[in-house]
């Protein structure tokens, strides 16, 4: 069986505390840190990735390696609301290259949003959990 690499950039990553993310973790290996080409945006309880051709625009998330791929896969595709035959979805899985912390690229499975968005919800710098850690600081301090 060859190994399977999941990259996760939002509420399936470990420090995000959601129960997706415990999920995963019960059914995988952290690899690491990663960045991935792509644009980053924030749509309230979860991020939104899209793909651009700019090697400049990073996303930054964590890598994990699958311990049972199919049945993880599964799992992840009906939380993410991947289209089936004849439903739509707002989410897409595919593989692209991704960059680990130590310079080592690797093909990885990761979750691309296909709704609609507005430049107003970028998150300029690709982290999604510095963003949202940013926005409750601000919200603690206006408070």
């Amino acid at each position: 069986m060859s190994t399977c690499f999941l990259f996760v950039y939002g509420t399936l990553r470990p420090d995000a505390d959601h129960p997706m993310a415990r999920f995963l973790a019960a059914r995988s290996r952290l690899l690491g840190r990663a960045t991935v080409t792509g644009r980053l945006y924030d749509l309230g309880p979860y991020p939104a990735l899209t793909p651009t051709t700019m090697e400049t625009e990073r996303v930054q998330g964590l890598v994990c390696e699958l311990l049972d791929a199919p049945a993880t896969l599964a799992a992840l595709d009906h939380y993410e609301g991947v289209a089936t035959a004849g439903t739509p979805g707002m989410f897409e899985r595919a593989q692209t290259q991704v960059i680990l912390a130590t310079g080592e690229c690797v093909e990885a499975f990761l979750y691309y949003y296909r709704g609609p968005l507005s430049e107003r919800q970028r998150v300029p710098h690709g982290d999604w959990l510095a963003h949202r850690a940013s926005q409750e600081h601000r919200q603690q301090a206006q408070g």
